[in-house]
């Protein structure tokens, strides 16, 4: 099974590898759209750290944008996006500007809480989500614990959303489309919980390695 992981200069891409090796698979690092493109990945894994506008502009600085709309929109190659690494998916992005994302899912990121807020930001450390309806990829993990470090979120319409957490007002946890799936936030410092998502994550993209 070939499994991408993908470095593009933004992400925590060394604990994400751990956690996945420690689910039984030896993920291949890619660092632009060319190695990407020539791994033939079974599914690919995209974690994110920071500004969601400068992770665009990496990615198509080194192509990535390209080959991952071949690899993953066009042939429907299993695609987890972590934190930033979902943020990128939706259509637009407010942070330190306007930014234009992959367009992958319908919606934005905005800013947590206003500006002026009592709310604290970045919203740092555990946080229970609550799935809906059967939780897609997530099911069986309703009300467990993950960690969260992020002060922006996706909007999108109730349709892609699978799960939400609550910081003050509730917000949407993660996405799914398809073979196209997202959280905000990290199952590689979430213990037993993110474990069990990352299993489940690659037992579904399986069948499309056999």
């Amino acid at each position: 099974m070939r499994v991408a992981l993908v470095e593009y200069g933004i992400g925590n891409v060394l604990s994400v590898a751990n956690a996945l090796t420690r689910a039984g698979v030896t993920p291949v690092v890619v660092r632009d759209g060319d190695e990407l493109t020539a791994l033939d990945a079974s599914c690919v894994v995209m974690p994110g750290v920071g500004a969601v506008g400068e992770a665009l502009l990496l990615l198509r600085q080194r192509g990535l944008d390209v080959a991952l709309q071949a690899l993953v929109v066009d042939r429907g190659v299993p695609f987890l996006g972590i934190c930033v690494g979902m943020q990128v998916m939706a259509e637009t992005c407010e942070e330190f500007g306007e930014h234009r994302g992959l367009g992958w899912i319908p919606g934005r990121v905005r800013r947590l809480a206003p500006e002026g807020s009592s709310l604290r930001l970045p919203h740092v450390g555990w946080n229970t989500i609550s799935l809906r309806d059967d939780g897609d990829f997530l099911t069986g993990l309703d009300g467990e614990h993950f960690y969260f470090v992020h002060s922006f979120v996706m909007e999108c319409p109730d349709e892609y959303v699978v799960a939400t957490a609550n910081y003050g007002h509730p917000f949407v946890a993660a996405v799914c489309h398809g073979r196209l799936m997202g959280v905000q936030f990290h199952p590689e410092k979430s213990s037993q919980a993110g474990a069990v998502l990352l299993s489940e994550f690659l037992t579904r993209a399986a069948p499309i390695a056999a």
